[in-house]
């Protein structure tokens, strides 16, 4: 750990310039906003260690460790336990009561709890509504973060009672430096990483040391010469884009199962058989659906840059430009978890060849 801990969120200047400032005189409840992998989580662990830290300057180290080790008794973390943060039933209970009641306890050890919730853009109207009051009003002692990769309409009465701050996509050049400074690839790769890494230095440290990213990137930039207008040359490119993601996702099964053998044998060790697998079983399958999206973005990504280069090159012409409107929408409507067969189907039904 670095003597400065916020020296290791990278590529997040302002988020760390306000947490930084917040850390003194902190109000009841923050808002972390952007995608996937740009160091909200990190930011999160960071801050309320630092919260901690100035409650109790004397036990500053150990609050600052444990929050960013995720063991402090007084860092609680959420994530939904499926697809959605859940109110649930009496029969059936979800997160936001569990979140309700250990927001309402006293602070295990000093004078303040921080509850950080994951993937709250996850919870439904009724979720949110439920919560509302407890983001409004918390106890003297207890400090929210959540954590959303957007804002949908029916929280926005909730982001109106929180501090937001917005963590966009890292810049590539942050990430390519960071690649090297940690060893994972030469400048040269670590370019190339970082242009595929859509923001993400979690990506970007999972794709440095993926041997077939060019194979992967040379077959999205060939699509265009391989359209003829038939539905039969698309259904082909589809089968072949999906096995591309299928290949690409190997990877991450394989961190998977490095993290399910650690579990294990932390397992043996304590002899608590079973604890945290289910809640990490089901974490895991939300980053392999967000893994499968993020190639897509990929995918769409040097696609549109394709297109742009026969723009620039004055022979692309309006169907380009229509090409890199519709590559935009199908990227968009990436967030509503569509149907990936379909999705590409339609796109590429829709984009013009590229004549050699």
């Amino acid at each position: 750990m670095t003597a400065d801990p916020w020296e290791s969120l990278i590529g997040q200047p302002e988020a760390t310039r306000r947490l930084r400032a917040a850390v003194a005189s902190p109000v009841h409840a923050y808002l972390f906003v952007g995608p996937a992998g740009v160091g909200k989580r990190l930011a999160a662990q960071i801050f309320a260690g630092e919260l901690l830290a100035e409650a109790d300057p004397a036990g500053a180290g150990r609050h600052r460790r444990l929050a960013l080790d995720s063991t402090h008794a007084d860092v609680v973390v959420f994530a939904p336990k499926g697809n959605n943060l859940r109110l649930g039933s009496r029969s059936d209970p979800g997160e936001i009561p569990a979140i309700i009641g250990e927001a309402s306890r006293s602070p295990t050890e000093g004078s303040r709890k921080v509850v950080v919730v994951e993937e709250f853009q996850s919870a439904d109207a009724p979720a949110s509504s439920a919560l509302l009051k407890l983001v409004e009003e918390p106890p003297l002692t207890t400090i929210f973060v959540l954590l959303a990769s957007d804002v949908p309409p029916h929280q926005a009465t909730i982001e109106s009672r929180c501090l937001r701050v917005d963590f966009p996509p890292v810049p590539a050049e942050a990430i390519a430096e960071t690649l090297v400074a940690e060893n994972l690839a030469d400048s040269e790769r670590a370019q190339v990483v970082a242009a595929a890494a859509n923001g993400s230095v979690d990506r970007a440290r999972l794709l440095a040391s993926d041997e077939r990213l060019a194979i992967r990137r040379d077959a999205w930039w060939s699509v265009p010469d391989r359209l003829h207008g038939s539905g039969a040359a698309v259904a082909e490119l589809v089968e072949e884009l999906r096995g591309l993601i299928e290949d690409a996702a190997a990877v991450k099964e394989a961190q998977h199962q490095r993290e399910l053998e650690e579990l294990a044998q932390r397992e043996e060790q304590m002899g608590t058989r079973g604890s945290g697998r289910r809640t990490l079983e089901t974490q895991q399958r939300r980053e392999l659906r967000q893994f499968r999206t993020e190639e897509l973005r990929f995918g769409f990504a040097t696609l549109a840059s394709r297109y742009r280069e026969t723009i620039l090159s004055g022979e692309g012409g309006e169907a380009a430009l229509e090409a890199v409107d519709h590559l935009a929408r199908s990227t968009d409507a990436l967030i509503r978890n569509p149907n990936e067969s379909l999705l590409l189907q339609a796109l590429l039904l829709r984009l013009s060849p590229i004549d050699m």
